[in-house]
C-alpha cells in the first residue's frame, strides 16, 4: 500500500487536494477528527490530559471543555508543548491503527492528512508528503475572508506555524495555491498524474 502524507499551513488549500483524492474514492484519514477522538472519555490521553491540566477541563458532560483547555496552553508553548506530547502520540496510535486496516481491506492508495505533519513526526508513516503552499499575503487574506479575523490576528496565526520554505525542503511533492480555484485544481492534477506514473514503473519493476 503506498501512502500519501498531505500537508501545509492554514487556508493553504489542503481541503480542495483532500476532496479531490476522495472523489477518486481513495481513503483519506484526517488527523484533525483523530485528535478529537482522543479527547473522548474513556480513553488513555483523556486520562492524561485531566491529569495534567486539571479535573476542571471535565464539563459536566463529561468530555473535555476544548474552551477552557484552549485557555490554559493558548499563547504558553511550554503549556501546549505538555499537551501535543500527550496528544500527538494518541492521533499517531490511531493513524497506524486506520492504515492497517485500509490496507487489510486491500486498498493501495491512502492518504494521511495531517497540517502538524512535520511538528509531529510522522513523516515515517508514509511513502512520500505533498505540501500545499500559499504565500502568506494570500493566507491572510482567505483567513480574514473565511474566519472574519482581521489582517493581524491572521497573521500572527500564520506567523506562528513553519515556514514555507520549511515545508518545502522536507517534501517530496510541492503544490502551490497562490491563484484561482481552476489553476489549484490544475496543479493537483499534474501531481496526481505524475503520481501514477510513478506508481506504474514501481509496479512494473
Amino acid at each position: 500500500m503506498h501512502v500519501i502524507g498531505l500537508t501545509g499551513g492554514i487556508a493553504s488549500g489542503k481541503s480542495t487536494v483532500t476532496r479531490f483524492f476522495k472523489d477518486r474514492e481513495i481513503p483519506v484519514i484526517d488527523a484533525d477528527i483523530l485528535g478529537h477522538r482522543t479527547y473522548d472519555p474513556g480513553t488513555d490521553t483523556f486520562a492524561a490530559v485531566v491529569a495534567a491540566f486539571g479535573q476542571d477541563l471535565v464539563a459536566p458532560d463529561g468530555s473535555i471543555d476544548r474552551r477552557v483547555l484552549g485557555g490554559k496552553v493558548f499563547g504558553k508553548p511550554e503549556e501546549l508543548k505538555r499537551l501535543t506530547d500527550i496528544v500527538w502520540p494518541g492521533i499517531r496510535k490511531l493513524a497506524s491503527e486506520s492504515l492497517s486496516e485500509f490496507e487489510a481491506a486491500g486498498n493501495t492508495l491512502v492518504v494521511l492528512e495531517a497540517a502538524v505533519m512535520f511538528e509531529a513526526g510522522w513523516e515515517d508513516l508514509v511513502n512520500e508528503v505533498w505540501v500545499v503552499v500559499v504565500e502568506p499575503n494570500f493566507a491572510v487574506e482567505r483567513l480574514a475572508t473565511r474566519n472574519g479575523l482581521d489582517a493581524a490576528a491572521a497573521r500572527a496565526r500564520i506567523d506562528s506555524q513553519l515556514s514555507n520554505a520549511e515545508r518545502i525542503a522536507r517534501s517530496d511533492i510541492v503544490i502551490t495555491n497562490n491563484g484561482t480555484l481552476d489553476e489549484l485544481e490544475s496543479n493537483i492534477q499534474q501531481a496526481w498524474n505524475a503520481l501514477q506514473e510513478r506508481l506504474q514503473t514501481a509496479a512494473e519493476r
